[in-house]
């Protein structure tokens, strides 16, 4: 009986000693169990696709800042997918429905209802100062990828809608500048001009970004606050914003859509090779501009009036975790480097949107080019001159969109008229929308 006591009491020593072995070998692997061999103490290989849209510029660097990642993190393999603007939706849907989207994805504004509110998309709010670092970021910037009381995007950066233009062509039309405080009245003046001078104006308005914007300046919004109807009643708003764009296409003074369904990218932007004035973009896209044009350009605000109603700092994009990834620790472990490293960011240097990081952007300050200062100073001024974003995108945004590329679509060729695509957009519209009820 003692011979067998002192046999357990040594059964028991032992098994305790590998215990404490093996959780020290936890600890000091920092891999949470996640070894890759038993007792190897190395992390569990681990592979993550991401996905983004966006120019060549985009691609070139985000390809480096992943290679940087990979570099640091030897067992982490990351896969790239990326694509122009269009095509990257037209990719994801089916992903999405077959329940196979990328570990990480870049979402925007108009999307991130969709997708986080079918549960295609991971809450990141338990990985906030763990996994993400949010010490040196603000709320507001934080809280502008939130659903209700969900983190479905972490802002990559903020930036605000302008007109960027090649100034020395605009002098070929015989204006020396844009005024600041210039109207809508203003552009289509120098709509004429430009035309006169054998140069399309700009390269047209994304229809849903830039109708939201002129709403803004009117008292009213695109989408009702709860998602589930229009959010101005006076279909005049309508016509008022898209009649004269048509006149316009109608003059020759901005292109026609089969012109614009050539440009397959910045490469091809008319604005790129000189063939027009400037083109309608997110402050994040002027330094891409440029790079590829080669030639320097200018920064205007949007037209008024109603400029301080109409303007706001929105999420540039955002990075979300795909709710299907097997590895959303390593997936936020990946957003925290893009967003607070420094060395990151010295590749990224704002394009995504001026960065939330107040380190990051202290620390860029010495090494930002005239035209990323031009960015920089440019939201800050947007700051001052701006009011309180719209909410998210309701679920349906991506089908108005559609809906509303096409009626424009049809009022250009004169399939439509202004006032009936107004009627129409509403009716169907709100039938989208009803179904958020």
């Amino acid at each position: 009986m003692k011979k067998a006591w002192i046999l357990l009491l040594a059964l028991t020593l032992i098994l305790s000693l590998a215990a404490c072995g093996g959780n020290e070998n936890n600890i000091a692997s920092g891999s949470n169990g996640n070894n890759g061999g038993e007792g190897s103490g190395e992390p569990e290989e681990i592979t993550l696709r991401i996905a983004w849209w966006g120019s060549q510029p985009r691609h070139d660097y985000t390809l480096k800042v992943i290679e940087m990642y990979e570099e640091q993190n030897p067992h982490v393999k990351i896969e790239p997918e990326y694509a122009s603007w269009d095509d990257y939706w037209k990719r994801l849907a089916p992903q999405a429905s077959a329940n196979e989207l990328p570990d990480i994805i870049q979402m925007d504004l108009s999307y991130i209802s969709q997708y986080g509110g079918r549960g295609q998309l991971a809450d990141l709010t338990p990985y906030l100062n763990k996994e993400i670092d949010i010490s040196d970021i603000s709320d507001t910037v934080v809280s502008g990828g939130k659903l209700g009381d969900k983190l479905y995007g972490f802002n990559l950066g903020v930036n605000a809608i302008g007109f960027h233009y090649d100034p020395e062509l605009l002098k070929k039309t015989g204006v020396e500048s844009i005024p600041e405080d210039w109207t809508w009245d203003d552009y289509y003046e120098l709509a004429g001009k430009a035309k006169d001078a054998g140069v399309y104006m700009d390269t047209r308005m994304r229809p849903e970004v830039f109708f939201a914007y002129y709403l803004r300046t009117k008292g009213s919004t695109l989408y009702a606050a709860d998602g589930t109807s229009l959010g101005y009643e006076d279909d005049r708003l309508f016509i008022d914003f898209f009649q004269p764009l048509t006149e316009l296409v109608k003059e020759g003074a901005i292109p026609s859509p089969d012109y614009v369904a050539q440009v397959k990218g910045i490469e091809d932007d008319p604005v790129v090779k000189g063939n027009a004035i400037g083109i309608w973009q997110w402050s994040n896209q002027f330094v891409g501009l440029q790079s590829v044009a080669d030639r320097p350009f200018a920064m205007q605000p949007m037209p008024g009036p109603g400029l301080k109603e109409g303007m706001f700092l929105k999420p540039s994009m955002y990075f979300s975790v795909s709710e299907n990834s097997k590895h959303k620790e390593e997936a936020a472990k990946f957003i925290n480097f893009f967003v607070n490293d420094v060395e990151a960011n010295k590749l990224i240097l704002g394009e995504r949107g001026v960065p939330g990081s107040n380190v990051v952007k202290e620390a860029l300050k010495p090494l930002l080019s005239e035209q990323q200062v031009q960015v920089f100073d440019y939201v800050s001024w947007v700051e001052q001159n701006s009011s309180q974003m719209d909410p998210p995108d309701p679920v349906g945004a991506a089908e108005i969109m559609t809906l509303l590329g096409d009626l424009v679509e049809q009022m250009d060729y004169e399939q439509i008229s202004a006032e009936d695509a107004a009627a129409k957009f509403r009716k169907d519209a709100n039938n989208i929308l009803s179904r958020n009820k």
